[in-house]
Order: C-alpha cells, then sequence, then structure tokens
C-alpha cells in the first residue's frame, strides 16, 4: 500500500517540473516534515557543537533541489533518494571545510552497524564513510546506492527496492553485503578521508 501523499506528491514533482511554481510551494509543505526528520537523523550522528543546524541542512537541500526543476522526477521514493544525495553531499562538503580548517584532526572511527540510522552512536567519520562508499560503488554502483538510499536517506528496504527497480530482497542481499564491505573498509588500520 502507498504511504499516504505518495501519489499527490509525485502529482506535484511532475507539475513543479512543468513550470508551476506553485505545484513547489505545495510540494514543500507536504515533505518539509519528512526532510526534517531524516536531516535531525544525520544531525544526530555529528559531534557535539555541530556549526550546521537541522532546519539549515534542510533549508540547504531545499536550494540546491530549487536548482534542480529541470529535473525529471519519477516518484516520492525518487524525490527522496535525491534528497537524500543531496544531504549527504551538504554533510561531505562541510566535513571537509571543518577537516581543512581544522588540518586534520584525528576522527571518530565507527562501523556502519553502529552508524545505521537506528543508532544511538552520535558521530560518524562522514569522510572515511563517504571514501568507503566511493570505493563500493565503483566496485558494485547498485550496493552503493543501496547504502547511500538506507544510510543517508533513510528509506525503507521497500521504498529502495522502488527507486532501484529491484526486489526488496535484492536490496536486503545488497545492503548486508555493503555493510561487510564498509565494515572492512573502515576497519583498516589509519584509514582517513580523503
Amino acid at each position: 500500500m502507498a504511504a499516504p501523499g505518495t501519489d499527490e506528491i509525485t502529482a506535484l514533482l511532475r507539475a513543479w517540473t512543468a513550470g508551476d511554481e506553485q505545484a513547489l510551494q505545495k510540494l514543500t509543505s507536504l515533505v518539509y516534515r519528512e526532510l526534517h526528520k531524516r536531516a535531525h537523523r544525520y544531525m544526530a550522528r555529528e559531534p557535539a557543537g555541530h556549526i550546521l543546524q537541522t532546519t539549515a541542512l534542510v533549508n540547504e537541500a531545499y536550494l540546491r533541489l530549487v536548482d534542480l526543476q529541470e529535473f525529471t522526477w519519477q516518484d516520492r521514493a525518487h524525490f527522496f533518494a535525491v534528497c537524500a544525495r543531496l544531504m549527504r553531499q551538504i554533510l561531505i562538503d562541510l566535513a571537509r571545510a571543518r577537516l581543512y580548517q581544522k588540518r586534520g584532526p584525528e576522527a571518530i572511527h565507527v562501523s556502519l552497524e553502529e552508524a545505521s540510522p537506528a543508532s544511538e552512536e552520535p558521530r560518524v567519520d562522514l569522510l572515511a564513510l563517504d571514501e568507503a562508499l566511493t570505493t563500493l560503488a565503483r566496485m558494485d554502483p547498485r550496493k552503493g546506492r543501496v547504502v547511500e538510499l538506507r544510510f543517508f536517506g533513510g528509506l525503507s528496504v521497500e521504498e529502495c527496492a522502488e527507486v532501484l527497480g529491484v526486489s526488496p530482497e535484492t536490496v536486503m542481499r545488497d545492503w548486508k553485503f555493503a555493510k561487510a564491505c564498509l565494515h572492512q573498509e573502515l576497519s583498516k588500520p589509519n584509514h582517513h578521508g580523503p
């Protein structure tokens, strides 16, 4: 069964792509709470005193979304997948800037399991995770997308399957394999972000 608002969100995405500015305003009011909830999960993983607040992350993602007006949206799941990628990019850019400013502070390394969306672990070495995820995506792009959608996007197995056009069972196999690969990569001695 489709989540409430799925058809409406899809229709608004298509109307916005067609140039309807009012559709963007309606879309924003429908998805803002969900984006804020997902952004809050990302921010909970960041170190205490992080410069970016949840609302600022959502607002930055929104500004980047507006620039994608010419983008061809498929549906609600595709929209949240793109939002996941945008938030990942924003957080990685900020982490790189922070690392550059501090000239290489020691990062806390955690496993992907510890850093999963359901985890209580507040800190993640996003640069190391991004580097490991980029390596995984080079080897197997779909498995890289599964991690991005699940970890950064907070999408369910079913939503990932919809976005990727595969079965939920395939998503679960990819997720398990990807977690093992990332754990191995993140466990390497002296593993640092770029």
